[in-house]
C-alpha cells in the first residue's frame, strides 16, 4: 500500500493537470520550527512518539492523526540542528555571505506524516499557485531525518526521483544502502550491516551459543536481526527463538513475546530493538519479573538515558551493546538552556515543551486542575532530562555533523548538492573526520558500552570498541575485566544449549535439534580429541593408540616374547636345562663309550643324537627377543634341521633294531645290507632332504619381522612373518613324515627280548614327539602374539625332553647305577620273546 500511494504521489507531480492554475487539495502543512535563509535545509523528527487517530465521520475533511508523547530527545535533535545552523550562519570559513534558514516538521513516528511533511519541504504549502505545468524548484536543498529506518526508507524512495539529498542520523537499515533504490540517500550512522555482524562476534567472544533474539517489527529490526542471525550461524551460534515486536502491537502480543523469553533456556538475549519497542517491553518485563537475563542491546536503546532508571536496572543491569561513539559539542548545552518561548511567540511545540517540562500551564482562564502556571522565563539551567543532557552526545552528535555535512556540499555548489554531498570529506573542529563511502555510509565504528552503577545513578560505562575499517583480528578491543554482568556479577553468565565436550569426547547433535544442543560421546578405542567440543574424533597414526582419556595418541606397546618377562626367562631356563643335561648325558656316555650299552646300537647314531638334541634344545632360544631379519630365518631353519637330524637318528635306531632282530635268525644275514656306513648315509640323506628345504624357502621367500597389528588394536605385535607358509608347513610335515615311520617301525619292536630291545623307549619318545606336534599345530594358530612363539617353544622343549628321557635316561641309570648290567653278557642274555 505504501508503495502505491507513493507512485501515485509521484505520478501527481510529474503528470501535472489540466487546470490552468495549480490548486493543492486538502490541509496544508506548516514547519513546526522554522526559520527563512538564502538557502533551507529542511529536517524531519519525532518530536512525538506517537499518533492517536480521529475517528472520520464522512462528513467533513478527515483530520490529520493527534501527536502525544512529547519526545525529549528527539526535541534535542532538532535544537542541536539549530545550534550548527546559527554556528555556520556566524562562520566566515563556511558560506561566507550566505545565511542558512531551516524548516523542521514533527513526523510524529508515522510514515504518512513524513511523506507528507517531506513533500511539503519539497514543493512548499501555497494551496494554489499560478503554473500550468504544477512545478516549482523545491524549497529546501536537502533534508535531514528521519530517525526511524522505516519512515527514512519511505522518504527516500519519494525524494529519489527528485535527487534530493535525505540524510539520516539515525536510521540505520542495512536495506538504505542499496544505492538503485535509494539513490539520494546518505547518514553520518554506520550501516547496521556492521554492527549485526559485530553483535554476533561479539556474542562468540564471549563464548555464548545459544541465545534468544527479540527484535523490532519494522525495517530497523527485520534487516538488522536476519543480518545477525545469518552470521551468527556462520559463528556457530545457534537461535533458540526469534520474536517480534511494535511499540503499538496490543498488551497480549506483548505477553506472548515475554511467555516465550520466560519459557527458554537462553540466558542471553539479543534485542535489536528501537528505543520505542524496548520501552514497550521493558514495562512489561517488570510486571512480569523477568530478571536474570543477560542482555546484549543495539545502538538504538543500549544508551537511551529515558531508560536508564533503578526499576529497569533490575531487568538490564549489566548490558552490554554498541553505541555510536559520543562526542562533545562546544557550546551546545548554553544554546539549549537559553532556548525561551517567547522566542518564537505562539508555537505551539515550544509551549509544549515548556509545561512538559515545569509541569505548568500557560492558560490562565481554563485551568480547573489549578495547575502551576507558566511564566515563560523559567530557567533551564537547573532540568535534568534527556532534552538538556549532553553527557552522552551520540545521535545529536550524527544530526551536528549532517548539518555540516550539508553546509561543505552547498559551499561548493547550490545546484549539484547530492553530488557533492557525496564527496564531502573534511574533519569537525573536535578532529572527528566526515566523509561518505560509496553506498553513502560513514565508517562504522562503535563504542562497547556497560550498563553499570556509578555513584548512585545509572551509567553507560566504555568498555571497548570495534572498528570494521580495521583487519579482521584488530576490529575488537575489549577490557572483560571492566564489565559488570546481570545481577551485578563479575563472573560472564554461561548461555549454551549443551555443555562443552571436553577432550576425549565428540560432539553427537540431538537428533531434531540445533547443532549447539548436542551429546558428549566418548571416543572409540583408537581416535582421539585434543580440543574442547571437537566435532568429530580423529584415528592415530598406525602405530599409536589413545590413551585411556582419549586425548592423545601415544606409541603402541610392542609385543614380542622377551628375555625380560617372566615366561621368556623360564623358557630359556628350561632350554639352557635341557642342553645341558643333553651334554652331561654325552659326557657320561663318551666315558663310557667302551661299555657295551653305549657300545650297543651304534654309539656314532647316539652321539649324533645328543648332538642334535643339543640343538633342539638350543634352538629354541632364537625364538626369545625382538625379531630380526636373521633371528626369523634361523629360528625356522635351524629347528627344521636340527628335528629332522634328531628323528633320523632315532629313525636308523629302530631300524637297527630290527635289523639286529631279523638277523639273528636262521639263515638271515640282513645286517650287512644296513651297517655303520649305510647308516650314517641314511641320516645324512634324510637331513641333507630338509637342508634343500629350507633353502629353497630362503631363497623364494625367507622369514622376515614383521610388526602386526591385526590381532591386537592396541599393540603391536613385533613376529616372524613365515614368508611362505607353503615351506614352513613342509618343514613341518617332513618332520611329521619321518617321526610317522619311525614311531611304526619303534612299535612294531616293541615285544622285541627286553635286553636288548630300546624299540619300547624309542616307542614312548615318538609317541610323546608325535602328540606333542599334534597338538601344538591347532594351539599355534590359535595362539596370539607372543604366545603362539611360546607354545612353538614349549612344542620343541617337549618333544626334545621326551626324546631324552626317554632314550637315554634308561641307559644312563644302568651306566650310573646298575654298572652289573652293563655288560656284554647281560645284554646277550636271551628273554623269552612275545609273539609280534
Amino acid at each position: 500500500m505504501l508503495s502505491i500511494f507513493i507512485l501515485l504521489v509521484q505520478s501527481a507531480f510529474l503528470k501535472g493537470t489540466l487546470e490552468p492554475a495549480c490548486k493543492l487539495y486538502g490541509r496544508t502543512e506548516s514547519p513546526h520550527l522554522s526559520k527563512d535563509g538564502d538557502i533551507n535545509i529542511g529536517a524531519l523528527f519525532s518530536i512525538h512518539s506517537k499518533t492517536v487517530d480521529k475517528v472520520a465521520l464522512f462528513e467533513t475533511k478527515p483530520q490529520p492523526p493527534e501527536c502525544t508523547s512529547l519526545n525529549f530527545r528527539e526535541f534535542n535533535f532538532a535544537q542541536t540542528m539549530i545550534f550548527a545552523i546559527e554556528e555556520i550562519n556566524n562562520s566566515t570559513n563556511i558560506l561566507p555571505g550566505v545565511t542558512l534558514g531551516y524548516k523542521i516538521y514533527d513526523v510524529c513516528g508515522s510514515i504518512p506524516l513524513t511523506i507528507r511533511a517531506a513533500l511539503a519541504l519539497v514543493n512548499g504549502q501555497e494551496e494554489t499557485f499560478s503554473n500550468k505545468t504544477c512545478t516549482k524548484s523545491s524549497t529546501v536543498h536537502a533534508i535531514i531525518g528521519e530517525s526511524g529506518s522505516s519512515q527514512t526508507v519511505a522518504v527516500s524512495t519519494v525524494m529519489g526521483p527528485f535527487r534530493i539529498p535525505v540524510i539520516s542520523h539515525f536510521a540505520t537499515c542495512a536495506c538504505l544502502s542499496n544505492k538503485k533504490e535509494f539513490p539520494s540517500f546518505l547518514r553520518t550512522i554506520p550501516s547496521d550491516y556492521y554492527q549485526s555482524r559485530a553483535l554476533a562476534q561479539l556474542v562468540k567472544q564471549f563464548g555464548w551459543t545459544w541465545v534468544g533474539a527479540i527484535r523490532s517489527d519494522n525495517d530497523y529490526g527485520n534487516f538488522g536481526m536476519a543480518t545477525f542471525v545469518h552470521t551468527a550461524q556462520q559463528e556457530g551460534i545457534c537461535i533458540e527463538y526469534s520474536v517480534a515486536i511494535y511499540r503499538t502491537d496490543s498488551r497480549e502480543k506483548i505477553l506472548k513475546a515475554i511467555d516465550v523469553i520466560k519459557s527458554g533456556t537462553a540466558k542471553v538475549i539479543v534485542a535489536f530493538l528501537a528505543q520505542g519497542e524496548m520501552a514497550v517491553l521493558l514495562k512489561e518485563m517488570l510486571v512480569q519479573n523477568v530478571t536474570g537475563l543477560q542482555w546484549i542491546g543495539s545502538e538504538s536503546w543500549i544508551t537511551a538515558s529515558s531508560l536508564a532508571t533503578e526499576d529497569s536496572y533490575k531487568i538490564l543491569g549489566g548490558a552490554v551493546g554498541f553505541a555510536v561513539s559520543k562526542s562533545v559539542i562546544a557550546g551546545l548545552k548554553q544554546f539549549l538552556e537559553d532556548v525561551l518561548p517567547s522566542q518564537h511567540p505562539g508555537n505551539k511545540l515550544l509551549t509544549e515543551f515548556w509545561e512538559s517540562t515545569f509541569h505548568c500551564t500557560f492558560a490562565t482562564e481554563a485551568n480547573p486542575n489549578n495547575t502551576k502556571v507558566c511564566t515563560g522565563f523559567e530557567n533551564l539551567k537547573g532540568v535534568q532530562n534527556q532534552y538538556t543532557d549532553v553527557s552522552e552526545l551520540r545521535i545529536s552528535n550524527n544530526v551536528y555533523k549532517a548539518t555540516y555535512a550539508i553546509a561543505n556540499s552547498l559551499y561548493i555548489s547550490f545546484l549539484k548538492v547530492l553530488h557533492y554531498l557525496k564527496k564531502v570529506n573534511f574533519t569537525m573542529k573536535n578532529g572527528e573526520r566526515v566523509y561518505f563511502d560509496e553506498n553513502g555510509d560513514p565508517s562504522a565504528r562503535y563504542e562497547l558500552v556497560n550498563w553499570q552503577r556509578n555513584a548512585g545513578s545509572i551509567a553507560f560505562l566504555t568498555v571497548g570498541y570495534y572498528d570494521a575499517s580495521l583487519p579482521t583480528a584488530e576490529q575488537f578491543s575489549i577490557n572483560k575485566l571492566e564489565i559488570m554482568w546481570v545481577n551485578g556479577k563479575n563472573k560472564m553468565p554461561i548461555s549454551v544449549c549443551s555443555q562443552s565436550c571436553f577432550p576425549g569426547t565428540r560432539k553427537a547433535v540431538k537428533k531434531g535439534k540445533p547443532i549447539c544442543c548436542f551429546d558428549c560421546v566418548l571416543c572409540a578405542d583408537g581416535e582421539i580429541s585434543n580440543v574442547t567440543d571437537s566435532p568429530d574424533c580423529t584415528r592415530c597414526p598406525k602405530e599409536y593408540w589413545s590413551n585411556e582419556k582419549r586425548d592423545t595418541c601415544v606409541a603402541k606397546h610392542i609385543e614380542f616374547l622377551s628375555f625380560e618377562e617372566t615366561m621368556g626367562i623360564l623358557l630359556a631356563a628350561f632350554s639352557l636345562f635341557g642342553a645341558c643335561i643333553t651334554a652331561a648325558i654325552a659326557l657320561v656316555f663318551f666315558m663310557n663309550r667302551d661299555t657295551p650299552i653305549v657300545k650297543a646300537n651304534n654309539s656314532e647314531l647316539s652321539f649324533l643324537l645328543l648332538f642334535s638334541l643339543t640343538f633342539c634344545f638350543l634352538c629354541s632360544l632364537t625364538f626369545i627377543g625382538e625379531p630380526t631379519d636373521w633371528s626369523c630365518m634361523l629360528r625356522h631353519t635351524v629347528f627344521g634341521i636340527t628335528f629332522v637330524l634328531c628323528i633320523s637318528c632315532i629313525l636308523g635306531k629302530t631300524i637297527v633294531v630290527l635289523m639286529a632282530f631279523r638277523a639273528t635268525l636262521p639263515g638271515r644275514n640282513v645286517m650287512k645290507w644296513f651297517g655303520t656306513t649305510q647308516q650314517r648315509l641314511s641320516v645324512y640323506t634324510l637331513t641333507l632332504m630338509q637342508v634343500l628345504i629350507c633353502v629353497l624357502w630362503l631363497i623364494v621367500s625367507p622369514p622376515f619381522p614383521s610388526r602386526n597389528t591385526k590381532y591386537y588394536k592396541e599393540r603391536i605385535i613385533v613376529e616372524c612373518d613365515l614368508g611362505s607358509s607353503v615351506a614352513f608347513y613342509s618343514v613341518l610335515a617332513y618332520i611329521g613324515f619321518l617321526s610317522s615311520i619311525c614311531f611304526v617301525l619303534a612299535f612294531l619292536a616293541r615285544k622285541l627280548p627286553d635286553n636288548f630291545n630300546e624299540a619300547k623307549m624309542i616307542t614312548f619318545s615318538m609317541l610323546i614327539f608325535c602328540a606333542v606336534w599334534i597338538t601344538f599345530i591347532p594351539a599355534y594358530i590359535s595362539s596370539p602374539g607372543k604366545y603362539t612363539v611360546a607354545v612353538e617353544i614349549f612344542a620343541i622343549l617337549a618333544s626334545s625332553f621326551g626324546l631324552l628321557f626317554c632314550i637315554f635316561f634308561p641307559k644312563c641309570y644302568i651306566i650310573l647305577f646298575k654298572p652289573e648290567e652293563n655288560t656284554k653278557k647281560h645284554i646277550m642274555g636271551k628273554m623269552p620273546s612275545k609273539a609280534l
